[in-house]
């Protein structure tokens, strides 16, 4: 059944309906004092994490975690814009205003990912063929630097490109200024992580271009316990 089959479409929605029942006997009926409390004391997440919007890497999934553990914003390639006080819309810079000065979270995670769309988007434009979009291309602008071609005009690797990105935007959160004070006072940490969808690898991207793995490859993990 093709993909933009009307009744596809249909089962789909269906199955979002199903999804929140399941959510509801779960969260609703085996925890109810959980979800009372965060209705009415409010959120107090310790961690913020910046996400692509990608289907495939979802957050809540990915780490496990329950209803108020995570405070999440997700956009295009997982950006972090630099600090730019003035009247545009700046969704993910509001994001970040309220999950440090008035949820107070101690840590934040800028989470990439392999086979990322929206850095193929630049990738393509830095070899000279953009996409025909409106708005995919000047945000992606924020991560430009990150795609610089060689001299013989080779385009960069796309993990190269995704690592770089995230790179970018720890250091475009040390530009706003309540999140620089805080991490230098000590009482916020930011990291960037990234997710390999293919070896179901999690790294840590250090500033400095380094690499960790914190969780190494679905294959090795197998290969060590055997």
């Amino acid at each position: 059944m093709q993909s933009g089959d009307p009744q596809a479409k249909r089962s789909a929605v269906d199955g979002l309906v199903a999804g929140f029942r399941v959510f509801r006997a779960r969260y609703y009926g085996q925890h109810p004092e959980h979800m009372r409390e965060l209705a009415t004391r409010g959120q107090s997440p310790a961690v913020m994490v910046i996400a692509c919007s990608d289907s495939r890497v979802d957050p809540a999934l990915v780490f496990g975690t329950e209803p108020g553990d995570l405070f999440i914003v997700r956009n295009v390639a997982n950006l972090v814009p630099p600090h730019t006080p003035d009247s545009s819309y700046h969704g993910t810079s509001a994001a970040l205003e309220f999950g440090v000065r008035d949820l107070e979270v101690t840590h934040i995670v800028v989470l990439g990912h392999s086979a990322c769309g929206g850095i193929q988007a630049l990738r393509d434009s830095s070899a000279g063929t953009p996409a025909d979009r409106e708005f995919i291309a000047p945000w992606m602008d924020i991560a430009a630097a990150a795609c610089r071609c060689d001299a013989s005009g080779a385009v960069p690797e796309p993990q190269s490109v995704e690592h770089e990105g995230i790179r970018i935007s720890l250091k475009n959160l040390h530009t706003f200024p309540w999140i620089d004070e805080r991490v230098q006072a000590g009482n916020l940490k930011i990291s960037g992580w990234w997710v390999d969808l293919v070896d179901g690898r999690l790294c840590e991207i250090r500033p400095d271009g380094g690499v960790l793995n914190l969780v190494p490859a679905a294959m090795e993990t197998t290969g060590a316990a055997d």
